[in-house]
């Protein structure tokens, strides 16, 4: 499987920004005498080796960004918090995300992706033990943003080691194992953790996961190498950039910048704020399952997504024509499914019809990643970056609004004004994801149009 590599560098489970500030050099020709360290990096088991250790600190990251998806009805009991309150643990850790992938890449660039992921890990351990211990709303908050401050310093330094290490034409695939070894923390999650959190209780499982990170400090620490020995990191293409200020203000008036932001924005959301948050609820509450069978069912969102992933990538790599029908197939199935799942008398669809939205929902990180084809396609390389940054803030910024839409709504319709939620209270909230769709849809279709025109 091809896939393009600015496309290629994001995250399937969780998605943000996935900026790269530089970009490895064409390959150079070997001169008569130069030594072998010159041609580039290696690869081979030494690479797969230096990936292997800093892509754990990925893993974890996704293990510790997840964890509030299986835990929301603990901490709405645990913090006293109705659902609105309860969504901005999720808003502020995704909107910290985003907001520190620029800042990330500049600290790359200065320190190396070594320093970077090594105070990344010790920014989400101490996060993820502050949540733990805290019995209150604020800190318990502040601590998300915490270690959502230590998830954006992963994915961006990972790939900058893979680029370090490997051949410019491999990086493509690296940067797609990257994100399926993010999914297998999601799994981790989904499974492991939502059983531990009934079993155990909810300080002994934060406080055991946010340990993990002493291990994985350790392998960092000890055993990772940002490149080849010998100076074999490929050689860095300086380009030259506008003013901040014209660099966002070119990017933005190019068609195809914001035809990939409405892209992203329309097609990541419902499997974002369904993964992130209000999905195990739903399946519990609204649903009536237990969180074993909940979290079996959340379990095929991961597993779609994989699918996708490696599907998409196939036909996109045939060329562009396949973008846009693989949009608005994306969205056309995500809402006729969820449309029938709230329409469904008594707001308890039977369980095929679940499965059928867990899987269409699987889709939606993957097609997400169309908007940033277009954004990389539509301009020049000296704003790509910028541009892609751009894209990548539509799904995070659809996420939120959807997100605490649905906690609003909840807090408002539910009966009783208790914390406890029904079928007919879901369905009601959930229908909140249409107005997104349906503006992101329509934006689409005005710019797909522009687009063509120029």
């Amino acid at each position: 499987m091809t896939v393009d590599p600015a496309s290629a560098t994001r995250s399937p489970s969780l998605p943000g920004p996935r900026l790269r500030p530089t970009e490895p050099a064409p390959a150079v020709p070997a001169q008569p005498g130069a030594p072998a360290a010159e041609l580039g990096p290696p690869g081979g088991r030494a690479a797969w080796f230096a990936w292997g250790i800093a892509v754990t600190v990925y893993v974890l990251a996704v293990i510790h960004r997840t964890s509030l998806g299986v835990a929301g009805l603990d901490a709405a009991h645990r913090y006293g918090v109705g659902a609105s309150a309860l969504s901005t643990f999720s808003i502020l850790q995704v909107l910290v995300y985003a907001a520190m992938q620029i800042p990330v890449g500049l600290l790359v660039d200065r320190f190396g992706p070594r320093r970077v992921l090594l105070a990344g890990v010790v920014l989400l351990s101490a996060g993820q033990l502050a949540f733990a211990l805290s019995t209150s709303f604020g800190p318990a908050l502040a601590s998300r943003a915490v270690l959502g401050c230590g998830d954006a310093m992963t994915f961006i330094s990972v790939l900058r080691i893979a680029a370090r290490w490997f051949p410019p034409a491999r990086n493509p695939l690296v940067a797609q194992l990257t994100g399926l070894a993010g999914m297998g923390g999601n799994l981790v999650t989904t499974v492991v953790l939502a059983q531990a959190l009934h079993t155990e209780g909810w300080t002994a499982t934060f406080t055991a996961t946010a340990l993990l990170g002493t291990g994985v400090f350790a392998l960092v620490a000890l055993l990772l190498r940002e490149a080849p020995a010998q100076g074999g990191a490929p050689v860095v293409r300086v380009v030259d950039r506008l003013p901040v200020r014209a660099q966002i203000r070119e990017s933005w008036r190019e068609p195809g910048t914001r035809l990939g932001l409405w892209v992203h924005f329309t097609t990541q959301f419902p499997g974002n704020a369904f993964a992130l948050l209000w999905g195990l609820p739903y399946l519990v509450e609204g649903q009536g399952m237990s969180r074993a069978q909940a979290g079996g069912l959340l379990t095929l969102l991961v597993f779609s997504n994989m699918f996708f992933g490696l599907l998409f990538g196939r036909l996109l790599s045939r060329g562009p024509a396949a973008r846009m029908p693989i949009v608005l197939t994306v969205i056309a199935a995500t809402g006729l499914s969820w449309a029938l799942a709230l329409a469904w008398p008594g707001g308890r669809p039977p369980l095929w019809l679940l499965v059928l939205v867990l899987l269409v929902m699987g889709s939606n990180g993957s097609a997400s990643l169309v908007g940033l084809d277009y954004a990389r396609s539509h301009n020049p390389a000296r704003r790509l970056g910028t541009a892609s940054g751009i894209a990548n803030m539509g799904g995070f910024l659809a996420t939120m609004i959807t997100l605490f839409g649905i906690g609003v709504l909840l807090d408002a319709v539910t009966s009783g004004g208790g914390s406890s939620y029904s079928a007919g209270d879901y369905r009601l909230a959930f229908c909140w994801m249409f107005v997104p769709l349906l503006l992101g849809t329509a934006m689409i279709l005005r710019l797909r149009a522009e687009v063509e025109r120029s």
